[in-house]
Parts: structure tokens; C-alpha cells; sequence
């Protein structure tokens, strides 16, 4: 007999025991097999995060030690320098005497090169290197020291003739400055080996002699192959760090100039700091080994107990299966036998013929709760989706109705959050039933009323133009004037009612219930009762998506603009300074007001960015403005996430010195409630600005809730009284009463007063008359961008030094340079 070829049985043809074994078999290989390759890249990614934050101690080791040589190395020098034989000598002019000076305290504190240089720095004597390349360098190293601004000791790594050094430059006395004595030691190798028993990381320190010539790598521990393969490859020093392979191996590195003395240098010292990614990951491999083990012992484990559960399951399944036949072909009838065992099984068959008693009865109930809202009784939305599409099909038939449209009213109560938590959700379901019983008194015989969900009701008039929808909406408002009584507890209820019209707004159900729902928050936020969808509101509300990610893309593209209001003395009109607002040039949008989005960046925390952004132009603002008058002050607003930001103070002032503007050019401009959100954080954030130099003012005063008694303890240098009062004075005396308390009371605290919104000469005369120190306002100008601020301030100045009435001011009426 010839034997039969063996083939494999397909995966269809097996039995359901051996496809549930096969199948989670498969799974737990595939997931054990994701775990552990997850593990191994986790594992990874961890070493080389590790690396990184290594090699950024590794750098302030360096740092360190090479601070601590440094230190040695200007106290041995100094030695020299204070001996009053060489400083004789110096003074004197005795070269020989210097020289041999020199060669023995260089040969006593090992330096290599030695040299004296006269005050200007010029180069008198020298010895242990090539003086023309030696004056180079020293040339190098006094412009270093000269752009830091060193009287003192200076020490820098330069190679000299090829060799990286360690220079020392220390003041000769006697005791006026009567030159320089300047000492240069090789780096040893002993910086390489502290750095790798301090932090195990090795050093390799590249130099070389000029720009352009070879590198070459005289220290370093991490072995001849990877020096070799370093210089070879080369790195980015632009990078400052990052992974790559060196002599077959992963390497962290980040690279340190040590070398720094500026454009024109004849050569350059670079630290190289390394870390192995293997010697990183190595002391996980014991873990990836368990791992490993693990997996193919729960492989195993759950072969077994798979195989037995699957024998045990199978034989019952195969008459619950046929049971299952009949049921689905629609017999209910015929009971299922085989049902009285006790174990899971059984009761899963018991169950099973439950639910062939009760499927008939379930199908009914389901169908009911699919369209109707179990509280109230009416409509659901899925109901009220259907109505809808039925009613637009029957206005797009032969037989349409009588009117040329329809109309979808949306309406949410009012305060009925209230109502569950005062009261209880019980009494809130009360509530609800007796809403929808008064809304039924609104519906014609077409009309339809739905719940929606919680308190959200939605009204199909089938036969509606817009006008009779507002009406309809009227009544509906009208009957919500009447209070709800349920068990002697009276509500007073209203509610924001939302309309969209087929077809003018919509022509599919979907997005007309949409765009009502739309209307109706619309009316919600503009308490307005009814409101008719309106598609300038639905484009705002979908911007809002967005708009995050556009402010961001604003800040990265350079679409934000500075504006400048200025700020004029009442006494003799000269300009003081300016506020900076914000504006943003959007590409589609155009010139959008800050309204628009300052609110949404307070919400989200990005008002921080947008903070530092109109900061820093405000400061390039500042010089400029600066360079062509007499400097100006600079008011910025913070809000109230940048007074809670601990950093804030550090973050300013690393700012300003980065472009030389002093802080006192800048007052920083809080609110009353900005303040009042965190009173002690925001007080010790204002302390630390005003110990850095900041003017600081406290914004719309008046309209906040601080009390005095806390105001007084803020370190504030004025009051900015909020426009709203001032406008009014003129014509409202009690606005002017409170525009005059201000001012008594801020003079008496010893505070300068600011009033902004002076839109004409009869306010600005009133607040002079009032003794107001400061004014900002459309009468002297609306905010301008940073040129045409400059332009308006040469302008304003001519205006002044020939127009100033003292405190009549005439001839202002029209805004200067608006």
C-alpha cells in the first residue's frame, strides 16, 4: 500500500473546541509577543532618556571641575603676582629678571606657557609657546574679557600650538594696575577620569589648531575605537546632542565648547560626552529573559485549561444551537429540553427559554421605549427625527400642504440644574411632566412635541412660516410666565427657545433640528427668549474648534500685531508712555479684536503665550521708540493665569535683559479679580515684580470686589479707573462722585491715578479739574500700530509745545493721529 500524502486540514473545517483553542492561543501569543517588543522599545526609550538627562549632569559635573581648576589655577597664578620681587621687576622694565621669573613659577605649578602682558594688554614677555601665535591669543582672550566686562581673574580653554589649555588671566598690582600675567596649562587626562567616576560618562575632548584643520582627540575614556570612529564621523554641534553609532555601538552624546573667544579664534576646544546605549539597557536583560519565560510558561498553562473548557462547553452548545434555530425561524413554542442541570450550562439554557417566553412581550416594550420618552410620555428624538423627515417629504410631494414651509422649535429651561439640586431629581422629574403638559397646550393638530433628553423639548410645526414660529415661540415664553405649583412648591421657570425653518435654514431633518438646537444656545447666551437661527452664530460656535490650534499657528507665523494707546500727563500734556494691546492679523479673517479670543486663551491657559509674545514686542517697541524721544513706560496687562504662574517674575526679567530694557520701563496691569482668585499667591507674585522693578497698577478699579483693607497691603504704584465711570461723569453725577473718591483715596494711599476712556476735551477738563494724574482715550488718540504711533507722538508733541491751554484744553475734540 502506498501511503497517503498528509495534508492540512483548513481552519473552517475544524471543530469549535480546536478553533477556540487555535484562536486564543494565537491571541495570547500576539499580545505576550506585543507586550514584550512594547517592553523592549519602552525599555529603550527609557535608556535613552536616561542618557539624556545623564549627560545634561554630566555636563554641569564637567563645568564644575573645570571651575575648580580654574580656581586653582588663578590662585597659583596669583602667587606669582603677588610676589613684590617679579611685580618690582615688572614695574621696572627688568626682562630678564621677568623672564626668569616666569620659567620657574611656571615650572614649579606646571604651566606651559607663561607670558606678561603690559596694561593695554600689549605682550612683553613670553615663554612656552610661538609669541606671534601666542599674541593672537591673547588678543582673542582680552576682547573675551572685555565683552564680559572682567576687572578680575578670567580663565578660558584655548588650544595653543595645537595643544588645548587651560589660559589664566590675572591682574598685576602695585598696587594700581600695572599689567597682566597670563598662565596656560594643558588639560590632563586626570578631567576625563573624575568626569567618568563622578558620573559615569565617558569625555573625549576634540581641538584643533585653526578653523578648517583636522580635529584630533588628545584626552579622553572612551577608548581608542570610539575616539577614532568620533573623529572619523564627526558631530553636529549645532545639534548639541543626540544618538549615534560609534565603532558598532549606540551612543548619547552632547557636546560641550569649551573654547569661547569670540569670531576669529585661530583654533577650538570642544568636551564630547558619551553614554552607551547597550550599557544603559543592560542591567533590563535579566528582565527581558523573565519576560520571555514567563510567556511560554502561560503559554503552556493556558493550553490546558483552553482544551479542557473547551470539551466541557461545546457538547451542551449543540443543543442550544438547534434551539436557537428554532427561535430565530419564529417558534416560541416548543420548549427547550435538557434544562435542568445545575452548573453554568444549565442555567444558561434556563435562561434561554425565559427568553423565549418573554421575547414576544420584550419586542413590543422595546419598540415602545425606541420612540418614546419613558417620563413624560412623548415623542423621543429618534420619534422626532422620523416626524421631521416624514413632514419634509410630504412638503416636497404632489400633495404638499397648504403652507410653503415647516418649523423646528428647540428649548432648554432655565435653571433647572437648580431645581435637582435644591429639590432633588425626583421633584426635577415632576417639573419635567409639568413642562410638558404646559407645552401641549401650544401644538396644533399637525404638531408635534418631543423630549429630547434632560430638559431639552423640541416642537414640529408642520405647517409654519418664520413669523408664526416666533409667534408660536411668544405664547410658549408667555406661558412660562406662569409659575409651576407641585406639592405648594412654586418654580418660576423661563426658558431659551432655539427656531430653524425648512427650507430657508435647512433642507435635511438632521441638520434643521441642528442648526435649532444652534439658536436655541444662542438665545440661551443672549437671554433673549426666541431666537431664529442665525448662520453667523453657528460659524462662530465651529471656529471655536479651532481656534486654539490657530492662535498657536498665530504665534509661530508671525500674524499678531502690537498696538499703542498712549497715556498723557493732565498737568501739562506730555505723552508718559502707552498701554500695549493685542491684535491678530488672521489670513482670512482680517483684523480680529481681541474679544474674539482673549477670553477663549484665558479659558484654555494659552493667554500665558500670547503674555510673553506682546511682552517681548512691547520691549522692541520700547527701544525703539526710545532711540527718537525721551523714553516711554510701557503698560501690559496680565491676566489672571500669569499671576499665578510662579515664574512669571523670572521668566519678565530674563526678557528684558536679553534685549537691555530696564524694568522700570514696563507697568504691569492687573484686574481687582485676577487679583481675588488667589489673593496670596497673587500678592507674593506681585511682591517678587516689584522688588525686579516693575511699575505696577491695578486695572478697572471699581468694578472688581477687593476690599481696601487688602488693597492696601498690594505693592501697587497707581489706580486705573475703569472707563465705564468715566464716560458717565459728564453727564451722571454720581459717576463723577465715584471718579473723585477714587482719586482722593488712591493720592491719599500715595498712588498715581490713571483714568482711562477720556473721549473728549469736557471729560479730560473734569478730570483735570479733579486732579487726575494720567488720561488715556479716544480724545487723545485710539490705539495705533507701533509707526503710526511715532509718527502720532512727534505730532502730539508739536500739538503740545503750541496748543497747551493748562486746563482748558481746546482743539482736541477729533482724536490726534486717529
Amino acid at each position: 500500500m502506498k501511503a497517503r500524502n498528509w495534508r492540512p486540514v483548513p481552519l473552517r473545517d475544524w471543530s469549535l473546541g480546536s478553533r477556540v483553542m487555535a484562536v486564543f492561543l494565537s491571541l495570547l501569543l500576539v499580545i505576550q509577543g506585543a507586550a514584550f517588543f512594547a517592553t523592549q522599545a519602552s525599555l529603550f526609550d527609557n535608556a535613552r532618556r536616561s542618557i539624556a538627562d545623564d549627560l545634561v549632569v554630566g555636563e554641569r559635573a564637567l563645568q564644575r571641575l573645570l571651575g575648580q581648576s580654574a580656581s586653582r589655577l588663578v590662585e597659583a597664578s596669583r602667587v606669582l603676582s603677588a610676589d613684590y620681587g617679579f611685580r618690582e621687576a615688572v614695574a621696572s622694565g627688568d626682562l630678564p629678571t621677568i623672564r626668569s621669573a616666569l620659567d620657574n613659577h611656571s615650572a614649579r605649578i606646571g604651566a606651559s606657557v607663561a607670558a606678561v602682558l603690559d596694561t593695554r594688554f600689549g605682550l612683553r614677555v613670553a615663554i612656552g609657546a610661538d609669541e606671534t601665535r601666542l599674541r593672537r591669543t591673547v588678543l582673542h582672550l582680552v576682547a573675551a574679557a572685555q565683552r564680559g566686562g572682567v576687572s578680575d581673574a578670567l580663565s578660558l580653554i584655548e588650544p595653543v600650538d595645537g595643544a588645548p589649555m587651560q589660559l589664566v588671566l590675572v591682574p598685576l598690582k602695585t598696587p594700581l594696575l600695572s599689567g597682566w600675567v597670563l598662565m596656560g596649562f594643558s588639560l590632563d587626562p586626570w578631567l576625563a577620569r573624575d568626569l567618568r567616576s563622578v558620573s559615569a560618562l565617558d569625555l573625549v575632548v576634540l581641538a584643533r589648531p585653526q578653523a578648517g584643520a583636522a580635529w584630533s582627540a588628545p584626552i579622553g575614556t572612551a577608548g581608542s575605537a570610539v575616539s577614532a570612529a568620533l573623529l572619523r564621523q564627526g558631530l553636529d554641534a549645532a545639534a548639541r546632542e543626540s544618538t549615534t553609532l560609534l565603532a558598532g555601538a549606540e551612543y548619547g552624546w552632547r557636546v560641550l565648547r569649551l573654547s569661547d573667544l569670540g569670531a576669529g579664534a585661530d583654533g577650538e576646544v570642544q568636551a564630547v560626552l558619551l553614554r552607551s546605549v547597550d550599557e544603559a539597557v543592560r542591567p533590563y536583560e535579566r528582565l527581558r529573559w523573565l519576560f520571555a519565560a514567563i510567556t511560554v510558561l502561560g503559554m503552556l498553562a493556558f493550553a490546558v485549561g483552553g482544551a479542557f473548557t473547551a470539551r466541557r462547553i461545546t457538547q451542551p452548545v449543540r443543543g442550544l444551537l438547534e434551539a436557537t434555530r428554532r427561535v430565530g425561524a419564529g417558534d416560541y413554542q416548543t420548549p427547550l429540553r435538557g434544562t435542568g442541570a445545575g452548573d453554568e450550562i444549565g442555567q444558561l439554557a434556563q435562561a434561554f427559554e425565559g427568553m423565549r417566553r418573554n421575547v414576544a412581550q420584550q419586542q413590543l416594550e422595546l419598540r415602545r421605549q425606541a420612540f418614546e420618552d419613558a417620563l413624560t410620555g412623548l415623542p423621543n428624538r429618534l420619534c422626532f427625527g422620523q416626524a421631521v423627515v416624514a413632514a419634509i417629504a410630504a412638503h416636497q410631494g404632489p400633495a404638499q400642504g397648504r403652507t410653503a414651509g415647516l418649523a423646528v422649535l428647540v428649548l432648554n429651561l432655565d435653571r433647572f440644574e437648580l431645581v435637582n439640586h435644591m429639590l432633588g431629581f425626583a421633584f426635577g422629574d415632576r417639573v419635567l411632566q409639568a413642562v410638558a403638559g404646559r407645552l401641549r397646550e401650544q401644538l396644533g393638530r399637525a404638531d408635534v412635541l418631543a423630549r429630547l433628553g434632560g430638559d431639552e423639548f423640541a416642537l414640529l410645526l408642520a405647517h409654519s412660516d418664520k413669523a408664526q414660529a416666533l409667534r408660536t415661540a411668544q405664547a410658549i415664553g408667555a406661558a412660562f410666565n406662569r409659575a409651576l405649583t407641585i406639592d405648594e412648591q412654586t418654580i418660576d421657570l423661563s426658558a431659551g427657545i432655539g427656531i430653524a425653518c425648512w427650507p430657508e435654514h435647512a433642507v435635511a431633518a438632521e441638520a434643521l433640528l441642528s442648526r435649532a438646537e444652534v439658536a436655541m444656545r444662542s438665545a440661551k447666551r443672549k437671554a433673549s427668549g426666541a431666537q431664529l437661527y442665525d448662520s453667523a452664530a453657528d460659524s462662530t460656535s465651529t471656529l471655536t474648534l479651532s481656534l486654539l490650534s490657530e492662535l498657536r499657528r498665530a504665534v509661530e507665523e508671525g500674524e499678531l500685531r502690537l498696538y499703542l494707546q498712549p497715556k498723557v500727563d493732565f498737568n501739562d500734556g506730555r505723552l508718559l508712555g502707552a498701554e500695549a494691546l493685542l491684535r491678530w492679523q488672521h489670513p482670512q479673517r482680517g483684523l480680529v479684536p481681541p474679544m474674539d479670543f482673549i477670553p477663549f486663551a484665558e479659558q484654555t491657559g494659552f493667554v500665558r503665550q500670547l503674555t510673553l509674545w506682546i511682552f517681548e514686542a512691547a520691549a522692541r517697541a520700547w527701544l525703539r521708540l526710545a532711540s527718537n524721544a525721551a523714553p516711554l513706560r510701557m503698560s501690559v496687562n496680565l491676566s489672571t493665569h500669569d499671576l499665578l504662574d510662579t515664574e512669571l517674575p523670572e521668566r519678565l526679567v530674563a526678557l528684558l535683559e536679553r534685549h537691555g530694557v530696564p524694568a522700570a520701563a514696563f507697568c504691569l496691569e492687573i484686574t481687582e479679580s485676577a487679583i481675588m482668585d488667589d489673593p496670596q499667591r497673587a500678592q507674593a507674585t506681585l511682591e517678587r515684580l516689584s522688588a525686579a522693578g516693575f511699575k505696577l497698577s491695578i486695572d478697572d478699579f471699581g468694578t472688581g470686589y477687593s476690599s481696601l483693607a487688602y488693597l492696601k497691603r498690594l505693592p501697587v504704584d497707581e489706580l486705573k479707573i475703569d472707563k465705564s465711570f468715566v464716560i458717565g461723569m459728564e453727564r451722571d453725577a454720581d459717576d463723577a462722585k465715584i471718579v473723585r473718591s477714587t482719586i482722593d483715596l488712591a493720592h491719599n494711599l500715595g498712588l498715581t491715578v490713571v483714568a482711562e476712556g477720556v473721549e473728549n476735551a469736557a471729560i479730560w477738563n473734569l478730570l483735570h479739574r479733579q486732579g487726575c494724574d494720567e488720561g488715556q482715550g479716544y480724545h487723545m488718540s485710539r490705539p495705533l500700530p507701533v509707526d503710526q504711533f511715532a509718527a502720532w507722538a512727534h505730532r502730539w508733541l508739536d500739538h503740545t509745545a503750541t496748543g497747551w491751554g493748562g486746563l482748558e484744553l481746546e482743539g482736541l475734540d477729533e482724536p490726534v493721529g486717529a
